[in-house]
């Protein structure tokens, strides 16, 4: 299949994935998100690939030059805390969107992971950024009692 939009834990757009019958079929295929990998289709793909080579350029170059923005941003998360340095809930990628946010900067929730998906206690961690398919930052930051 041609995937026509990015696909988390699958793959980016327009590219030929391996998938299951069914997955293709019964999902994939129906809400528009691939297309069957035909020649023809196969060629228009082509085509497509090689007119956006230099805006993809264009494009890499400016998730890498944001990205050296938020890697100099130091981020600290507050949060309710209990007995035991435990939160009450957890801080989720979120949390993280909204603290950038706050920071000026705009960042979809989709391209956060958080080991583990949630944080439940206090300390340092890391998240995953993914500005462009291929910019990836690791991403440092602090999860700190609220102040009462």
């Amino acid at each position: 299949l041609i995937l026509k939009e990015d696909i988390q834990n699958l793959g980016f757009k327009d590219d030929l994935v391996k998938v299951k019958n069914g997955f293709g079929r019964n999902f994939l295929i129906p809400k528009g998100k691939a297309v069957l990998a035909t020649v023809s289709a196969r060629k228009v793909l082509a085509e497509n690939l090689k007119q956006r080579a230099f805006k993809e350029k264009k494009l890499v170059d400016d998730a890498t030059t944001l990205g050296k923005k938020l890697s100099k941003v130091e981020m600290k998360i507050a949060s309710k805390v209990g007995s035991g340095n435990k939160l009450f809930g957890s801080v989720t990628a979120l949390d993280v969107v909204s603290a950038f946010k706050a920071e000026g900067h705009e960042i979809d929730k989709s391209a956060i992971s958080i080991a583990g998906k949630s944080i439940k206690r206090l300390g340092s961690y890391e998240a995953e950024i993914r500005l462009h398919r291929e910019v990836l930052i690791q991403f440092p930051f602090e999860v700190i009692p609220e102040k009462k």
